[in-house]
C-alpha cells in the first residue's frame, strides 16, 4: 500500500502556513515590526511578486502566471510524489515540503493577489527578505533534495 503520510505532510504544512498567515493579518500591522527575539520580528507584508518580490512592480499579469504555473508545479510533485518508492524516504520529503510550501502560496495568490510575508529575521540593521511557513518549507524542501542528491551520488560510486 502507498504510503499517504508523505501527502499529509504536505496538507500539514498549508494548514500551519494558512493558519499563522490568518493570525499574522489579525494581530499585525502591515509593515510595522513586532519584535519577537533579537534578530527577529513579525512584519506583515504583501508579496505581489515571485521569490523575494521578484516582478512585484510588473503590473498584474504575473499574478496568474504565477498561480497557473504554482498549480502546473504542484501537479508535477503529486505526481512524482506518488510514483516515488515509499523506501526513498528523504526524497519522498523534498518533495512533500516543496509541494506543501507550493500549495500555502497559490492559495494566497489566487485569493488575495499576493502571498502573506510576516517573518522578518535580521542582523543589526541587515533584513532578510521578509517570508511565511510557505517559504520556509519550500527552502526546507531543496534542502533536502539537494542532500538526497549527494547522499545518491555517494551510494553510486
Amino acid at each position: 500500500m502507498k504510503e499517504w503520510h508523505w501527502f499529509a505532510l504536505s496538507l500539514l504544512l498549508v494548514f500551519v502556513d494558512q493558519l499563522t498567515k490568518y493570525w499574522a493579518g489579525l494581530y499585525l500591522i502591515p509593515y510595522k515590526p513586532m519584535p519577537i527575539v533579537p534578530c527577529l520580528n513579525f512584519t506583515l507584508a504583501f508579496n505581489t511578486g515571485a521569490a523575494f518580490s521578484f516582478l512585484s512592480g510588473a503590473g498584474g499579469w504575473h499574478r496568474w502566471f504565477f498561480a497557473s504555473f504554482s498549480v502546473l508545479m504542484s501537479i508535477v510533485l503529486m505526481i512524482w510524489l506518488y510514483r516515488t518508492p515509499a523506501q526513498s524516504k528523504l526524497l519522498c520529503a523534498a518533495i512533500s515540503f516543496v509541494l506543501g510550501g507550493a500549495v500555502g502560496n497559490l492559495i494566497d495568490r489566487a485569493f488575495y493577489g499576493y502571498v502573506v510575508d510576516f517573518i522578518d529575521v535580521y542582523y543589526q540593521h541587515h533584513h532578510f527578505a521578509t517570508f511565511n511557513i510557505a517559504d520556509a518549507a519550500i527552502s526546507i524542501g531543496a534542502a533536502l533534495f539537494i542532500l538526497e542528491l549527494f547522499m545518491s551520488q555517494k551510494d553510486t560510486k
